[in-house]
Order: structure tokens, then C-alpha cells, then sequence
């Protein structure tokens, strides 16, 4: 039996074509959201920054906002920034208490007078102007009314002399052996403080066993290292340099004569066992020192605009500068109206005090940076003595048996002290903590000897 076999055949199924869906995702409204959220966060935050520093730096321009009428309102100030030495002293603004040092503090445009006050101390007075947007700073150096006095010698002492950097203080005592009789130098950078009375950091440099060194004319050199001892001659001071430089107050130069005198050239770090007699060379050191002297006031002149420099050499009879070297004190050699050689002028400045008409003979103080000058005294009748303060902010003015300080601008003439002292010996010392003087405090039986003043 034959069986039929059959082919079995597939159905092909259709291909049927399908879009796949993507399901919408609920999360992606939500992080759009969120975007939109952090961005408006963001850009509040930066316009209350922007608004923030605006009104910051509005603010320290000067502007304050204040209520006029009932109605909000700004005003454009000016800034006092006040210091002090010492701190926390009062301060009066057109005589009102208004607030103490050290701070700030905000007045309309205007002319004031500021006054700042503290017990046991000379008060401190000075004119300003206030100008809109603008910083104008005072710092008010106060000075006790009863200042200490310190002997800081123990034999007597018969003459002293500063040195060119003002930090060391050469001087004879003639009281004593010949051993102990001689020249010393008082270094006043010492950290050593003297505790009791007749203490100090003094060293001998030249006794009296080679020679009569305590009774020598003395000569710093330029630069403080050496000092050149002239002995046994009729000595006749000489200027340091040439007419045309400036003649440094702390050096006095001695007139070389080796025919009548003995020269010796002295180290000022320790004593000399064998001084150095340099006699028959003593004019080539001192041309030496005063080529040295030449060259240093050069390059201070180097250091000005031409037309200052022109106007200098014309007016001015230099007498020093200060120990920045930006100031100078000169005596007007001539009558004559200072043209203004910085234009514009620089801002914040308190030009009150200043004078540009210079008249033939008075003192005055020129800033070689900010250009401004300032008359310190009017007329002279007896020549004074003046030294530049360590600031260079203030000047010891001697004159009248009497030692005074006064600001670069001729403010605040202070009595220091007024009771007995020794021709101008009188040195400030170098971190302006004290004045050195020479005297016998009015007992004309004992020997002078150096005290200090102090002034904190």
C-alpha cells in the first residue's frame, strides 16, 4: 500500500513593521524645572552681589544715604583716617568730641580743625581740608607734658658730636686718669638698655696715655666709620665741601694744618692702641672725605626734576635733608614765587600749610616728592639750630634756651624743654624715643654731662 507522503509547508508570517514608543519620562519636567530655578537663583545672587559691591565701593568713595525732608538722599563725604602715639587719644572735630584713634571717619567737603587730646600729653592741632572721595590721613605724634630725664654718662663730659647717619655720638671726658680720659662713642642702635643711672652702651676709642685726645678737635668721617682727632693747635673749623653742596650739620671738618697740629685718624668699633697719625697726609683726607661729601650731594640732585633742581641752585641755601632723603631744609637765599612743578597735584594732600612765596631769609621745607613747601620760621635774628627728627616728619628746633618740635609743616611748635642745657648740643635719638643734651642741670660747680629727655 503506498502512502502518499505530502510536503509540509511553513506560513511565512508577515514582518510587521513596529514604531518603538519611548515612554515620556515624568522626571525630565522636573529636572527642566529645576534648571530654570538654579538659574534664576543664580542670577539673583548675582545682582545682590553686584548691588553689594556697588554700594561697597560707594560707600568707601564717600557716599553716604540720609533722610533730608522726609525723602532718602545721598551725599558724597570725604574720609579722615587718624592715627596716633600713642593710641586711643581723643579727637575733636571743630572742637566737638567725635571719636578716638585710631579710626575713621566720614565729613562733608569742608575745612576743618582736628584737634586730638590725651592726659599727660601736649595736644596735637592741625587744619584740613575735606574733599569728596577722597582719604585724608593725620598721624599725631603726642609728646608728654613732663618728660623723664636720665643721666646717661657717668664722668663729666666736655663736648659731643653726632654722626653723619645720626646713630652714634662721639664725645671727650677729661675728668678722669689718663687712662680713662680720652674720646668715646655712644652707639645709639644698642639693644643693651641701661638700667641704672650712669649706664650706657659707650666705648672708649683713644685715651690720654698716647696722647692729649681729651682735649681734641673732632671730624666725622662721611660714613661714620672713622674719625680724624686733631690735637695741640690753634684750629680754625673749615666748611666740609665747596660752597655749592650741602653742608651736613654733623660733621665739622678741622683746618688742616700739620706745621702746628697732630691728625689722627681713629676707628670708631673699638679702641685704638696705636692711633694712626696721619699728619703729614691729613690734607689728602680731607679732600678725600670731602670728594666723598661732593659725590653724595650729587646724587641727591641727580634725584630731582631738572626745574627743581634749577630752582634749588638758585633760591635755596641748603643747610640738610632729611633722613629719608625726600625732604629738604634750606634758608631762602633770595625772595622769589615757587612755581608748582607736579601737575596735576596728587590727591589727598593738605596743601594748607604750604607757601610758595619764599622770602629772603626764613626757613623753610621743601617735599621733593609731593612737592610742597612749608616755612618753618619767618625771621631769624640769632642763628638757631635745627635737626631732623628720625621720621623725618619733625624738626628739634633750638633757640632761646629752649628745645622745641615741630611738624615739617610748620605746625605744632612744641616745647620739649626749657630748663638748662649746653650750647645746641642736642641730639634726637635714632628711633626718636629720647633727645640726648649735654648739661650740669644749672650747677655751674660740677662738670656738664649727657642726659636723656624722654618722650614716651
Amino acid at each position: 500500500m503506498k502512502v502518499k507522503s505530502s510536503k509540509s509547508t511553513t506560513r511565512k508570517r508577515p514582518l510587521i513593521k513596529t514604531q518603538a514608543v519611548v515612554p515620556q519620562d515624568s522626571s525630565t519636567g522636573i529636572e527642566k524645572s529645576n534648571v530654570k530655578k538654579q538659574i534664576l537663583v543664580s542670577a539673583t545672587l548675582m545682582i545682590l552681589l553686584l548691588i553689594t559691591t556697588s554700594f561697597v565701593i560707594l560707600y568707601a568713595r564717600g557716599y553716604r544715604l540720609f533722610v533730608d525732608k522726609g525723602a532718602p538722599a545721598v551725599s558724597k563725604t570725604g574720609i579722615l583716617q587718624i592715627t596716633s602715639t600713642p593710641t586711643s587719644s581723643q579727637v575733636y572735630i571743630n572742637d566737638h568730641l567725635t571719636t578716638a584713634t585710631n579710626n575713621t571717619i566720614n565729613l562733608t567737603p569742608n575745612k576743618y580743625t582736628v584737634k586730638v587730646t590725651k592726659d599727660g600729653y601736649y595736644d596735637f592741632q592741625k587744619d584740613v581740608q575735606i574733599e569728596k572721595e577722597v582719604v585724608t590721613g593725620i598721624d599725631a605724634l603726642l609728646f608728654p607734658k613732663s618728660p623723664s630725664l636720665q643721666s646717661i654718662s657717668t664722668f663729666g663730659v666736655e663736648e659731643a658730636l653726632i654722626d653723619p647717619s645720626g646713630t652714634k655720638l662721639a664725645f671727650k671726658i677729661a675728668s678722669q686718669s689718663a687712662k680713662r680720659n680720652g674720646i668715646y662713642i655712644l652707639d645709639m642702635t644698642a639693644r643693651t638698655v641701661p638700667i641704672l643711672q650712669g649706664q650706657s652702651s659707650s666705648s672708649q676709642i683713644a685715651n690720654d696715655t698716647v696722647d692729649k685726645f681729651s682735649e681734641a678737635k673732632l671730624s666725622w668721617s662721611p660714613d661714620s666709620k672713622q674719625i680724624i682727632a686733631s690735637i695741640s693747635a690753634l684750629q680754625t673749623p673749615i666748611p666740609n665741601s665747596p660752597e655749592d653742596i650741602v653742608p651736613e650739620p654733623t660733621i665739622t671738618a678741622i683746618s688742616p694744618t700739620p706745621d702746628l697740629a697732630t691728625y689722627f685718624l681713629l676707628k670708631t668699633d673699638g679702641l685704638n692702641d696705636v692711633p694712626q697719625d696721619i699728619t703729614a697726609t691729613i690734607s689728602e683726607n680731607l679732600d678725600l672725605w670731602k670728594t666723598q661729601i661732593t659725590d653724595r650731594e650729587k646724587s641727591r640732585q641727580k634725584s630731582l626734576k631738572p626745574k627743581v633742581a634749577e630752582f634749588s641752585k638758585k633760591y635755596f641755601k641748603l643747610l640738610s635733608w632729611s633722613p629719608d632723603e625726600k625732604k629738604i631744609l634750606y634758608q631762602a637765599s633770595e625772595s622769589a614765587q615757587m612755581p608748582t612743578f607736579l601737575k596735576p597735584r596728587r590727591i589727598g594732600n593738605n596743601l594748607l600749610y604750604e607757601r610758595r612765596d619764599i622770602k629772603k631769609g626764613a626757613i623753610y621745607i621743601y617735599d621733593t616728592t609731593e612737592d610742597i613747601n612749608t616755612r618753618i620760621v619767618d625771621t631769624i635774628e640769632i642763628q638757631p639750630s635745627f635737626n631732623w627728627f628720625p621720621d623725618s616728619e619733625h624738626l628739634v628746633y633750638v633757640h632761646d634756651k629752649k628745645i622745641q618740635l615741630v611738624d615739617t609743616d610748620g605746625a605744632n611748635l612744641t616745647t620739649i624743654y626749657e630748663g638748662p642745657f649746653l650750647g645746641n648740643f642736642v641730639f634726637p635719638w635714632p628711633d626718636g624715643s629720647k633727645i640726648v643734651i649735654l648739661t650740669n642741670l644749672g650747677n655751674t660747680t660740677a662738670s656738664p654731662t649727657l642726659y636723656t629727655i624722654g618722650l614716651k
